[in-house]
Order: C-alpha cells, then structure tokens, then sequence
C-alpha cells in the first residue's frame, strides 16, 4: 500500500451531505471485481448527463476544469454512508483522489479508506466550509497541502489548520501498512507463543 505523507495536490468541494456509497458508484457501474477501471464510474449519476451515457454535465464540480484534475475532495457531513461496498474507495483511488475532507465520515467508508491507503480526515463544519469557500474563490486551479507528518492542511489561502487523528492509523498511513501488513508484523510474536504453547500444552499438538 502506498505510505502517505506530504501531498500537496489540487483540491475540489463538494459540500453535500449524507452522500452515500450509491452516489459514489452506482450499483450499475460495478461490473468487475477488480480495483481498476471503476474511476470512470465515479459519481456517475451526478458527473454524466442522464440518459446512461457518458456526456460530462458541466455543472458538477469534478467537470469545471479548475477542479478537474483534483486529488483532494473536500466534503460534508457523513459522507460515505448506505451500502458498505469497497468499490466506493477503489472509485474514488482509481480516479486519482489520495484523501477526503469531511464533516465525518460513515464509519465502514473510513475503515476501508484507511485500508486501501486514502486519508479520510474529520474537520469541524466551520472549517471544511472555510477550506471550500477557499477553495472556491481561487481564481485558478486551487491546491491544498496535506502534512500528516505535522498534521497540518495549508489552506489555497495560506491559512493553516491543525488537525487530530488516530495515532495508529496516522501510523499505518506514514507507513503504508494494509490489514495484511500488520497480520504479518506479528508472525514472529505468534510463532513465539506457538513454541512456549507447545511445552506447556503437549496434549494441543497431538
């Protein structure tokens, strides 16, 4: 899993609520397994005009070219509920975004944001309405810095926010540790108790 440090990248707002996994990739828009692919599907029912084809509605923020190339999504408040399907992270990863700013997060979406290597950080509303008004007055392409190291988001407006997070999940990002990862720190722990278990309980291991 790629270890997240220092981005600093271009960012758009996207300041709805309750924008659940559905929103984020339709049900038809899943068609495969696999992790590749699905960027095209993101937000599909909102970035494509209706009719299920694949013309750009001009009015959804990923479409306005300032916001087009982003890799940091700022959003509102519990974003990621409904189904807890993966696919919704791998589209978001697939498409090039590395983090998400929110209100809050449904808490499935997050664990598996953490898991696939994407940074799912919580802010205050006033702030993340800061960070899009921000975001959204900048004349040109706007960019955010995210320091997960100092744990601070420098603003397009040179403002700088500090931030809280878990102590082990910060860890597993700077790392790039997946749930396989960690199972594998402990092999030598497990072998260990195996040793010490089989002098004490022969019986077991008959």
């Amino acid at each position: 899993m790629q270890s997240f440090r220092i981005l600093t990248a271009p960012a758009a707002p996207l300041l709805r609520d309750n924008v659940d996994t559905d929103a984020i990739i339709p049900s038809r828009e899943i068609t495969s397994v696999s992790k590749q692919g699905l960027g095209l599907g993101l937000f599909a029912g909102w970035r494509y005009r209706p009719g299920g084809g694949r013309e750009p509605n001009p009015d959804f923020v990923l479409n306005q070219p300032r916001f087009a190339a982003a890799r940091i999504l700022v959003a509102g408040e519990n974003f990621g509920c409904g189904s807890s399907r993966e696919h919704a992270v791998w589209a978001l990863a697939d498409h090039g975004f590395r983090a998400i700013i929110a209100v809050s997060f449904a808490p499935i979406f997050h664990d598996n944001c953490i898991n696939n290597g994407l940074l799912a950080l919580s802010l205050p509303r006033v702030m993340v309405a800061a960070l899009a008004q921000a975001l959204l007055a900048h004349g040109s392409e706007p960019c955010l810095t995210i320091d997960l190291e100092r744990q601070e988001i420098l603003g397009s407006d040179a403002s700088v926010i500090r931030f809280s997070i878990d102590a082990e999940v910060r860890q597993r990002l700077l790392e790039g540790l997946d749930a396989i990862d960690l199972s594998l720190r402990k092999l030598t722990g497990l072998d260990a108790f195996y040793q010490r278990d089989a002098q004490e309980r022969p019986w077991v291991y008959l």
